[in-house]
This record gives structure tokens, sequence and C-alpha cells, in this order.
């Protein structure tokens, strides 16, 4: 099969577009044909050895993954194939009790697409029949293959963490992003009033596509300040935080008594320096992300078939592309999500 495939760390041009021997598959193991490969910023930093995770060369990236299947081994009995099918990203065993309860994002004895095995930047890909989703008929590959990472981890930090309520303020940081320009879509479906904030006037213009009531540039504002402002001095109840560092304290402090923040990711800083005495004060809720279960990722692919929620697909590549797929995911200017095409 032909394949992304990279022999050590670096900047994009150690991705290299190669023939490899295709999987083969074991007992409780499916073979699914890649239709289509999202692109994610952990990819990046697999690629460049900043993960903190191991894993052997040589190695094949992608955590997302959408097709159908066309071997399927001894004692599958789920699936057949030819049924259209997307890979869950965090890979688990169905036993553990993160597993049973429902958590399977969460298992004990889990790994990541990508990262712990061979992933999705492949013509085809090899899963255990526990790590699948079915597609419904009315949802695309592309659509499918750019929702799991982003849309349904925001939309297990808006409903399921935070429990959004009709009428409820929301502010969503880094909004036109893949998390941000999903949370945006799904506190508008709840019912909220949502104040989007990102870096730059064009990515603010996208949030307001979106369904953004209100939107705010941290690069030249404060945002705490500004949430104040727009509150009338409230605060929000709720903030979808994707970003991390600085923007993630003025964040808690733009939070209304009783708020809950929901956080996923840190790039603009990991490690803060958080004022305790603001949590129980203000009685603040902070949750975080690990992904989305299987339920989860089931419920928003029903949503975006039917047309209650859209996966936004800014660019697709040829999977032979994906070295400057890459660049342009390394100069940040991606809004929402790049498909690779295999």
């Amino acid at each position: 099969m032909k394949a992304i495939v990279i022999h050590g760390h670096g900047g994009p041009e150690v991705l290299r577009y190669e023939e490899i021997d295709t999987p083969k598959v074991g007992p409780g193991e499916v073979l699914v044909r890649v239709r289509a490969a999202g692109l994610n910023h952990f990819d990046h930093d697999i690629r460049e050895g900043l993960s903190g995770m191991e894993h052997q060369m040589p190695h094949i990236l992608g955590l997302e993954a959408a097709g159908e299947i066309e071997e399927a081994g001894e004692g599958v009995r789920s699936f057949q194939k030819g049924d259209r099918v997307a890979p869950t990203f965090m890979l688990s065993d169905g036993t553990c009790s993160y597993c049973t309860a429902g958590f399977d994002n969460l298992c004990a004895n889990g790994g990541v697409l990508g990262v712990t095995s061979w992933g999705a930047y492949a013509e085809y890909v090899k899963v255990p029949e526990n790590n699948l989703v079915p597609l419904p008929d009315n949802l695309s590959y592309d659509q499918a293959a750019a929702a799991q990472v982003t849309t349904a981890t925001a939309w297990e930090m808006a409903i399921v963490q935070a429990k959004l309520e009709p009428g409820e303020s929301v502010l969503v940081n880094g909004a036109a992003g893949g998390i941000g320009t999903s949370a945006v879509q799904i506190a508008k479906l709840a019912g909220c009033r949502v104040i989007g904030s990102a870096g730059s006037e064009e990515k603010l213009a996208l949030a307001r596509d979106l369904g953004a009531d209100e939107t705010i540039n941290y690069s030249e504002q404060s945002l705490t300040a500004r949430v104040l402002d727009l509150t009338g001095g409230r605060g929000v109840d709720v903030v979808i935080e994707s970003v991390g560092g600085d923007i993630l304290l003025q964040s808690l402090e733009a939070l209304a008594v009783g708020g809950r923040l929901v956080t996923c990711g840190a790039h603009a800083g990991e490690q803060v320096h958080l004022d305790v005495i603001t949590f129980f004060r203000k009685q603040i809720a902070m949750f975080g992300t690990h992904g989305a279960p299987k339920s989860v990722i089931a419920t928003v692919f029903r949503l975006i078939g039917e047309g209650k929620l859209q996966a936004s697909v800014q660019q697709t590549f040829p999977l032979a592309e994906a070295a400057e797929a890459h660049k342009l995911m390394d100069q940040r200017q991606i809004r929402g999500k790049v498909v690779l095409i295999p």
C-alpha cells in the first residue's frame, strides 16, 4: 500500500510517500480502506518527537480516518466487508472498568491510533473490531475524518461535562480552530449566547460565520475585561478552553460565580499559576477532557449527517502531499480542519 512514512523526527520533510506492506489482520481485527484522514496538531507533535509518547520507527502518523472495511479477521462479529466505519483514535480494549462503564476514551490499557500503532496516513489501517464506529449513510468520509478529534471532543466538553443549558453564556477560546469551530456550533445548538475569542480578525470572522454572537481579539485587548464588559460585569457561565497559558488564567477570571471551565489543550502554556482562592470564592468547577467515548462520537456523526452540525474542512490534499499540508499546519494557517485523501 501507499503510505506517508517517517523514519525519524523532524519537520515536514521527514514525511515520505512510500510503498509499504499492507498490514495483515489477526483475530478480532479489521482492515479499513482509508477514504479520508484528518490532520491534527498532535500529528505535528509526534512528527517532531514532542509528544512524550513512545513509538517505533518506521512509523505512520494519523489519528483520524474514515473508510470502509476491506477485510475482517477471524472472530469479528459486528462488522463485515464493505461497512462504512471510522476507527476511534483513542484505542481501547473494551474490557477494563472504564470501558465497561462507557468511558472507553479513558481505557486503562488503551493506546492512540497513529501514536502507539500505525495510523491513518495510508491507504489502509488495521484496528481491533472494538475500536470502530459505524458511519451513517448521509455522512461523507471527509466530514467523518474531520469530526472525531474536534467535534466529538467539543461535544464531550460542552454537553457531557459542562452540561450547557439554554440561555447560558459561553466563552469559546480559539474559536477558529478545530475544537473552537465545533464548540461554537454546539453551544448555539444548545441555545446559548456565544462569545468567541481568537488572535486575529480573520479568525474571528469565521467564528461569527459559525454563529458566535460576539467576538474578542485577545491579542489586542484583555480577554477578562472584554468578557466582563459584554456580560455586564457578571462573567460567563461556561468557558470552553483549548489554548492554555495566560488565556486560561484570564478565562478563570472571566467566569461568573458558579461557573464551569472545561479544557482539552494548552499549546500556549501547559503550566500556569492558579489562584485557588478564586476557585472557592467563586465556587468554580474545572474539568479536563481526554477525547470522547464511542457513544459521543456516534452522536456527533449522526448530527453532522442530519445537517445540525458541520465539521469545518478548510482544505483537502492528496495523501502524497501530506508534507505540504503539514507546512500549512506548522504555519498555523488552518481554520478548522485539513483532510488527506488517499
